[in-house]
């Protein structure tokens, strides 16, 4: 059986890859930490490192048990953080993964909002993950209620999910542009216009697929610059250094310098899900989900508390 006191040894030393700095960092000697290193490796059967005197370094091994191990310790975390709380007679909080759309469109603000007016001692846990990575925490029970760009595998029998919103893309253009005094703009208007890509850390092929999206609708765009996140790429349009598709919940209001049109031969749109373990264990996560299924902004496709039973796919 695995003993997590040394797969936190083990983190700490592949982090540091230093037995010495490491031992600082957990107070305590390197002798014995480098006994349980070594007990581990044995207890494995495995090499976890490549040793020198200068450093240490993982092995191929090594980083993917790294991978595993730091997953398991945040589970054990969020496990013993429950299990106090039960002790202590609450309900045990939350644990919410999401992604950034799920922030900026107001969703989980929203939700997050009405859960504190009802219940404001409950405390809840955010987790920025991926998609995969959330739907492993709900079939782990390490989260509650995954907020997520993409539905769960269809074949998932432990998971239910929602569509919670459509976000139709924008075209979000210096408001100095020759084109930003035009009423209507055709695909033509906009082949080899310098361009500002929004990276999508949930998808590692995002400026490929961003290119073809472009290619499929009837122009090349001139990639300028890329830009980590929406607000980034507005504030890049009102500086006049290009044009960048742009989620319409980003687009409230005016932003000085940039000027936002539809393009009604462009419809592609930025999709936000909910995802769930199909098992309640507790009232509150029930509540919850309710609660973020009914947020305003919520898609008319998405249906309300009581589909539970049946994924939206």
């Amino acid at each position: 059986m695995l003993d997590l006191r040394q797969l936190r040894y083990f983190v700490a030393v592949a982090e540091e890859e230093h037995v010495g700095r490491a031992a600082d960092r957990l107070h305590i000697s390197q002798s014995p930490l480098s006994r349980q290193i070594a007990q581990l490796e044995k207890n494995l059967g495995l090499t976890l490192f490549e040793r020198s005197q200068q450093r240490l370094r993982l092995t191929s091994d090594g980083r993917v048990f790294l991978t595993e191990a730091t997953a398991l310790l945040r589970h054990a975390d969020r496990l013993e953080n429950l299990g106090r709380r039960l002790g202590r007679g609450e309900e045990g909080g939350l644990c919410v993964g999401y992604v950034g759309d799920a922030m900026h469109t107001g969703i989980l603000p929203q939700a997050l909002r009405v859960l504190h007016d009802e219940r404001p001692g409950i405390h809840v846990a955010l987790y920025d993950l991926t998609a995969a990575q959330q739907f492993e925490g709900l079939r782990q029970r390490s989260l509650d209620i995954a907020l997520v760009p993409e539905a769960p595998p269809e074949a998932d029998p432990d998971l239910r999910s929602a569509l919670l919103l459509e976000d139709p893309l924008l075209l979000a253009m210096p408001s100095s542009h020759p084109l930003a005094g035009r009423g209507e703009i055709l695909p033509e208007d906009l082949d080899g216009q310098p361009w500002i890509a929004i990276e999508n850390s949930q998808q590692p092929a995002w400026r490929d697929d961003f290119v073809a999206a472009c290619a499929a609708a009837g122009f090349t765009p001139d990639i300028r610059l890329e830009a980590p996140e929406p607000l980034t790429a507005l504030g890049l349009a009102a500086s006049g250094l290009g044009m960048a598709l742009v989620q319409e919940s980003m687009l409230r209001g005016d932003t000085p310098g940039v000027t936002v049109r539809e393009l009604p031969w462009f419809q592609k749109s930025v999709r936000l899900w909910a995802a769930w373990h199909q098992i309640d264990l507790r009232p509150v996560v029930t509540s919850f989900r309710a609660t973020v299924l009914n947020t305003e902004n919520v898609a008319d496709v998405a249906h309300d508390a009581d589909v539970a039973d049946e994924p939206v796919r």
